[in-house]
């Protein structure tokens, strides 16, 4: 199959090994995987304030893009949700809906359309899952909390084929990180204070990487985690799964 690799703004600048990473494990499955080096950002952040008329110009640049791919991957839950929600255009509907349609969050086209029930990663440490808010509640990639249904996490599910790796148990699930998007900027003191909760619990249960499918959040965790200068390292999910 052939598969668009969609890599967020802040991947591209600040962790490009997140994007080598997520390339590797889908050549590793037999994927054939190309980057449209003309992509920027997908218009979330202006969506996100309220700006929705100033992602035009992104929408017909994304559907230039990737249109012409069996499947997009990106290693963003936040990113791929905006896409699947908001992505449209008059004069190219149709391509549109194709690329709404066929893109996907790294840890759910791996589990629902590659399948995967084996890796070769090895990686012998303790990892805490942070559930982001837009891939459990969006994409729904693990259940909710606040819902009476069977548990499920697709990110853990596949850090359990990972050998050496033991999954550390939080306190709370998948409370928020604070992070937001803009809302980190607006609302900087409750932000700081949702994302110290969220290092807390993973301090108190022995977590020595934290790791997740958006490095969006991971970043702000990373920043609270080096500003207390705790002993924990912040990995995306791509990253463990393509260890050796």
């Amino acid at each position: 199959m052939k598969v668009g690799l969609f890599i967020p703004c802040y991947v591209d600048q600040f962790y490009p090994q997140v994007g080598i990473a997520a390339l590797q494990l889908l050549e590793r499955f037999g994927c054939e995987v190309s980057y449209p080096a003309k992509q920027t950002c997908c218009g979330q952040p202006m969506a996100n304030s309220g700006y929705e008329h100033l992602t035009h110009d992104c929408n017909r640049l994304f559907i230039s893009n990737f249109s012409g791919f069996d499947y997009i991957v990106s290693p963003s839950g936040s990113c791929v949700l905006h896409i699947k929600d908001h992505l449209h255009d008059d004069k190219r509907e149709d391509e549109a809906t194709h690329v709404r349609t066929h893109i996907y969050e790294l840890t759910e086209f791996l589990t629902d359309i590659l399948k995967v029930e084996h890796l070769t990663a090895h990686f012998p440490h303790r990892v805490g899952v942070h559930q982001s808010c837009h891939g459990q509640r969006g994409l729904h990639v693990a259940q909710m909390s606040e819902l009476v249904a069977p548990p499920f996490s697709k990110p853990e599910k596949l850090l359990n084929m990972v050998t050496g790796l033991e999954l550390v148990k939080l306190d709370r699930l998948d409370e928020c990180c604070g992070f937001g998007g803009t809302f980190c900027v607006a609302e900087e003191a409750v932000s700081v204070r949702m994302g110290i909760d969220r290092v807390d619990d993973h301090v108190k249960n022995g977590t020595e990487v934290l790791t997740g499918g958006d490095m969006s959040c991971l970043m702000h965790l990373d920043g609270i985690i080096r500003r207390r200068q705790l002993p924990i390292k912040v990995m995306h999910i791509a990253e463990i799964l393509n260890a050796r």
